[in-house]
């Protein structure tokens, strides 16, 4: 025993990683395994805590200190505060102090709240109930206490506490089913099998004296994958080895269905399990305005830098004549004149960056996060938005992004289940060339007793009959649905037809659709019972299979086996799979016939399998079972190894047909993409289809036009001619035109001008992107790109989802860097979402992954263009104002300071008092900019909705670009300069009172205060269009509050000041009549350049939104959400709008120019589950009757 166990030591710590890195050993039970068998040797795992927080009560306050000064403005100001305290300098540290104190307090109450959350959601989850089996008997404790080994007991609903391996279930069969909802979102049932050796082990007493071995990987996050394997000790044979997988695990947070009870052994707990491997974070985004701010605050670092330089200098330049530097009244000390030259140059600059310091606004930072926090429930709160078919709204996952949502230049978007409804419906069979209906209409009549109808020449033969029943058998047996017998089931379901109580339930609509279909066609599946599969045929007989072998379906084979016995004894191999998959291991069957029958639904828009099969002899059957057993057990390469035994049993199939299932396109998804077109974005779509269906679902969502002109970069003409050649013919081809590709104007709808839309598929792709033999991608990448900015739209077809992400990359950091969007509801649409700058996830049928990965989520396709058009629009305007403002009110705050030091001999002495310095950023400015931040609308939500074009007045930046940062800070400039010399000049012959009092520096300083304050807010108040109760309240409150803090500052003597420079100060202006006419006088003439500028740029170079503010401010409440262009030239539709008739003929002249000369009564194709139907009603419009009207 000695010997075995140093054996096994040195195997283990030596034998290299395949034992010891990628395996672990868990001992069932925590019983030791036989003697002799192998080394007992217990593992320390950890246990079954889960900590998602970040703080605990002791780290919280260093590491959030920690975290928030790695900002750089927060560290800067902290710099700031700590030279005030080290050097004699003009303000008080509280001055800097204050605010900076208020920033991190308010973003630490803020995450501290956050993080208690997480906490009590910890403990909720680590303290609940668990019962395990402990020698022999039911034992209940905490989550937490759960070890690796023990052995745990799971009801019906409840939710599995870790990673569990399956030992057995209440059933006979060793089934259970589950639903991953809370880990991928999918609520339909999941079948996972128990371990064949341990599935007759019912009680607690039988699970209990189990003796077994789990040799398995180590923790790793891919929910779908699992290699491992069980030893199942008996007390006279050798150990019995199973195969482990990932349908024998069941993994922490999915949830027990429809199975009374199950057993299962824990492999992985705490945060080691698959659930919490995937809390990672995702990667930090950064809007394109954040990047904008933080260039904008360099520009005002290096202004800051500047001015404090420019005083130091003349500072040392006045001090230079005799008797200025040390004046009578206030001689130097003997230390002070031995002081070095540079020392003193260098504290003088720093007190003068201390007194210039408040031009870099630090309360800005704050109130953008306050801004997008709340700003974000503006979404979540969104009735139109809201799904009532699913229950479903809105959800927002990080509110960083806001503004991004207006800026959007690229969408890159999934197919299916994102365009299409993923709600899939058998529409026909082809059997050897016959074509089969279910419920064909013949002569107006619905037949729905007709097992289908032959629509070819001429019916089948007698041995055409039998590959007709061979094939529906295939359809019955070639699947992994489940069969509930009773309507309580949770989840998606689907209930056959023919009056059958049976419910199917299936992870992929695909299957449930085809056993629905062949059951309308006569032969129905029944169940799955002690591994034998029930179909009745159309005899009603019962007929029996045994299932021998699964081989599962992946998305790199793109095919699915079974292997199964009938009653006869005759073993059958059934294969179905996409027609690229299955063509090619066909030895025999009418393969043109299929394929032109399979191309022609492809081209329609439905989704094609293709069904064969082969017959197997014993001996061929005994030898694929040794082939899979060796590759299933293996824990290296199992995925490899199984990958390679399904390319040898899947060949020499005899083709039987096709099916057909079509996936109806999304409710109003045509004219979401019509109106992102013409919002200026390019809408590209990335799907793993085949190219002709795809192509289908582009022209049926008028991604495709009738005028288009497609292009194909597929692997077929690649094989006729070189990359290279196909690349350059295609860049001749739409750079020919580049002269006149002005595809700003309505995206390519104009049809003065060629347009053109490109195929790619994934292979065609992989040749792109690959690095040439002289190490360099970059010329083909180019060329490709070149090709991509001179179509209106680009189809991706055939694609792996890295190759989704690949393409959106491909964009992202191309020249222009624009800004992309991606949107799916997969979880192959993962990479994608977290690749693009701005990630939405469809909350649909296919799980919730990509909803949980994704920045927004949204119920339906339809909702994109609110998001973006209205919520994008508004977002966007809303805090470029915001951070413009802050850096104009600063600018006004702080040039008179630097003005002032001309005045005072260069000597650091303040303009303002330290309390108006304090709060000036934090009480008198800060809420008007907030409350405009978060409510301004500058037009009306229905305009927006009704005109997609004003969306491009936004883009690429444009409030924020330099020349608007530049008038900004001019007009700062300006105003500030006003305040400066106007109060000056004002009071140079008025500086006494009708007391004979003079006016002193705080009274000037807080005149200037009196007049910036009141500018910077009444310049809000003029900017501001859309006014409520809350906005009157906040900007009059704000100047109210100012006015009557001022008294009260100067009209009380504060016991805890220990000066009172400014008491009486703000009362003895008022008193003087020329103060009053300086706050007038100045305000107004602070103003009046904005003002003049925006009239005369209103009416000689208005926008297209300054348009619509001039022609209609408040849009009519009648106009739906919806309302087409088109219908607002109707004679029935009557608008009090000014700027009707401009519409009118605006509008008149854009569809004109889009449909000039290819004019047609016949809409553009569609799917047939998504045609229009046209309205009697005179405010609405459907694509065909606007042509006829346009004729």
């Amino acid at each position: 025993m000695d010997c075995s166990l140093v054996r096994t030591l040195v195997h283990r710590y030596c034998a290299g990683e395949e034992n010891w890195v990628d395996s672990r050993t868990i001992y069932v039970g925590h019983r030791e395994p036989p003697p002799g068998a192998e080394a007992y040797i217990p593992q320390r795992y950890p246990d079954n805590r889960i900590v998602s927080s970040k703080y605990t009560f002791w780290n919280f306050i260093p590491k959030n200190l920690f975290e928030q000064f790695r900002r750089v403005a927060n560290f800067y100001f902290l710099i700031i505060f700590l030279v005030q305290l080290i050097i004699d300098t003009p303000t008080s540290p509280v001055t800097s102090g204050l605010p900076l104190f208020f920033v991190i307090t308010v973003t630490a109450i803020k995450q501290g709240y956050e993080d208690w959350l997480r906490h009590k959601a910890d403990n909720a989850m680590n303290q609940c109930p668990v019962h395990f089996i402990q020698h022999g008997k039911l034992v209940r404790k905490q989550s937490r206490k759960l070890r690796v080994g023990d052995i745990v007991m799971v009801k019906e609903d409840e939710t599995f506490p870790c990673d569990l391996i399956f030992l057995s279930s209440n059933r006979g069969d060793g089934t259970c089913h589950v639903t991953t909802a809370s880990l991928d979102g999918e609520s339909s049932h999941k079948t996972h099998y128990a371990v064949q050796d341990t599935k007759g082990f019912h009680t607690e007493e039988d699970i209990g004296g189990l003796h077994a071995t789990i040799e398995c990987e180590q923790p790793q996050p891919d929910l779908y994958k699992f290699v491992g394997r069980i030893n199942v000790y008996s007390d006279l044979n050798d150990p019995v080895v199973r195969p482990l997988g990932s349908e024998n695990l069941l993994l922490r947070g999915a949830t027990l269905k429809n199975t009374e009870k199950i057993f299962g052994v824990a492999i992985y707990t705490g945060m080691e399990t698959k659930m919490a491997l995937n809390y990672q974070s995702k990667s930090q985004k950064r809007s394109a305005v954040e990047k904008s701010m933080n260039a904008f605050l360099i520009v005002y670092l290096c202004i800051l830098i500047s001015k404090a330089l420019i005083n130091t200098v003349l500072k040392y330049v006045w001090q230079s004549e005799p008797f200025r530097d040390e004046p009578w009244y206030n001689q130097k000390t003997e230390s002070e004149r031995q002081r070095n030259l540079f020392l003193r140059a260098f504290t003088d600059f720093l007190a003068f960056m201390v007194l210039f310091n408040y031009i870099i606004p630090v309360s800005m930072y704050v109130t953008v996060e306050m801004q997008k926090f709340l700003g974000s429930y503006f979404i979540t709160w969104d009735e139109d938005m809201f799904d009532e078919e699913t229950g479903e709204g809105p959800l927002v996952n990080t509110s960083d992004l806001n503004e991004e949502l207006g800026q959007v230049e690229y969408i890159f978007t999934d197919k299916t289940g994102t365009l299409t409804e993923n709600n899939m419906e058998f529409k026909e069979c082809c059997i050897e060339g016959h074509v089969y209906v279910p419920h064909v209409i013949c002569n107006g009549q619905v037949l729905p007793e007709s097992s289908g109808i032959d629509m070819i020449d001429s019916s089948p033969s007698v041995n055409g009959r039998e590959r007709e029943e061979l094939f529906f058998r295939a359809l019955c047996l070639c699947h992994t649905v489940q069969v509930k017998d009773d309507d309580s089931v949770d989840g998606p379901r689907k209930s056959p037809d023919g009056g059958k109580s049976c419910v199917y339930i299936s992870s992929s609509p695909d299957e449930v659709a085809l056993v629905e279909g062949v059951q309308r066609l006569g032969f129905t599946y029944l169940r799955l019972k002690d591994n034998y599969m029930e179909v009745l045929n159309r005899e009603n007989h019962v007929e029996r299979f045994e299932l021998l072998e699964i081989l599962s379906f992946d998305s790199v084979r793109r095919r699915m086996s079974v292997i199964v016995k009938s009653a006869t004894g005759e073993i059958y191999l059934f294969c179905k799979g996409a027609d690229s998959s299955i063509f090619p291991r066909v030895i025999e069957g009418k393969v043109d016939q299929i394929r032109a029958r399979v191309e022609r639904n492809a081209v329609e828009g439905l989704r094609t399998l293709c069904v064969a099969y082969k017959r197997l002899i014993q001996e061929e059957y005994e030898g694929i079972c040794k082939l899979l057993q060796a590759a299933k057990v293996a824990l290296q390469d199992r995925e490899k190894k199984l990958a390679e035994a399904y390319e040898q049993i899947e060949k020499d199939l005899i083709l039987l047909g096709a099916t057909a299932v079509e996936d109806r396109l999304q409710e109003k998804a045509a004219d979401t993409i019509e109106a992102l077109q013409k919002a200026g974005i390019k809408v590209w779509v990335l799907t793993g289809d085949k190219m002709e269906t795809a192509a289908a679902t582009c022209y049926a969502c008028k991604l495709f036009r009738r005028n288009t002109q497609l292009l194909e970069l597929t692997t077929k003409r690649i094989e006729e001619q070189s990359l290279h050649d196909v690349l350059f013919e295609l860049s001749k081809t739409v750079l020919r035109h580049s002269g006149s590709l002005t595809r700003d104007n309505l995206s390519g709808l104009s049809a003065d001008i060629q347009d053109y839309g490109l195929i790619i598929d994934g292979a065609a792709l992989s040749l792109i992107m690959k690095p040439r033999e002289d190490g360099s991608s970059s010329n083909y990448r180019e060329l490709f790109l070149e090709i991509c900015r001179s179509c209106s739209a680009v189809l991706c077809c055939r694609m792996a989802p890295l190759q989704k992400a690949q393409i959106v990359k491909l964009i992202k950091f191309s020249k222009e860097h624009p800004i992309t969007l991606a949107v799916g509801d997969g979880a192959n649409d993962v990479s994608m979402i977290l690749e693009a700058h701005v990630g939405i996830g469809v909350i649909g049928k296919e799980g919730r992954q990509a909803a949980r990965n994704s920045d927004y989520a949204i119920p339906k396709f339809k909702h994109l263009k609110k998001m973006l058009l209205v919520h994008g629009h508004f977002y966007y305007i809303r805090i470029s104002e915001l951070v413009q403002y802050f850096f104009y009110k600063n600018v006004c705050f702080i040039f008179p300071q630097f003005l002032y030091q001309f005045f005072c001999g260069f000597s650091q002495q303040t303009l303002y008092d330290t309390a108006y310095l304090t709060l000036y950023n934090i009480s008198f400015t800060s809420l008007p900019i907030l409350l405009y931040s978060l409510m301004e609308q500058h037009i009306g939500i229905d305009v927006l909705k009704r005109d997609p074009t004003l969306y491009r007045d936004v883009a690429k930046n444009a409030l924020l670009r330099w020349r608007v940062f530049i008038y900004w800070t001019l007009l700062g400039l300006f105003d500030a300069l006003v305040f400066f010399f106007g109060a000056y000049f004002m009071f140079e012959n008025t500086t006494v009172t009708s007391n004979g009092q003079i006016f002193g520096n705080w009274t000037f300083g807080t005149l200037v205060f009196t007049v910036m304050v009141f500018t910077v807010t009444l310049k809000l108040a003029l900017d501001t269009h859309y006014w409520t109760w809350i906005n009157h309240f906040v900007i009059w409150g704000s100047l109210l509050f100012y006015v009557v803090f001022s008294l009260l500052w100067g009209g009380v003597i504060w016991p805890f000041l220990n000066y009172q420079r400014m008491y009486y100060v703000f009362i003895q202006m008022l008193s003087s009549g020329p103060a009053w006419l300086a706050i007038v006088l100045l305000v107004t003439i602070s103003l009046l350049p904005d003002v003049l500028k925006k009239v005369l740029c209103r009416q000689l170079w208005p926008t297209a939104t300054e348009r619509v503010q001039n022609g209609c401010a408040q849009p009519r409440d009648r106009d739906s959400e919806f309302t087409p262009l088109a219908s607002l030239q109707s004679p029935g539709y009557q608008s009090t709008c000014p700027s009707a008739a401009w519409y009118s003929s605006h509008s008149q002249q854009v569809m004109l120019a889009a449909w000039k000369g290819k004019v047609s009564v016949e809409p553009p194709p569609t799917l047939s589950g998504s045609r229009h139907h046209c309205s009697s009603s005179p405010s609405h419009s459907c694509p065909g009757t606007r042509v006829q009207m346009l004729v």
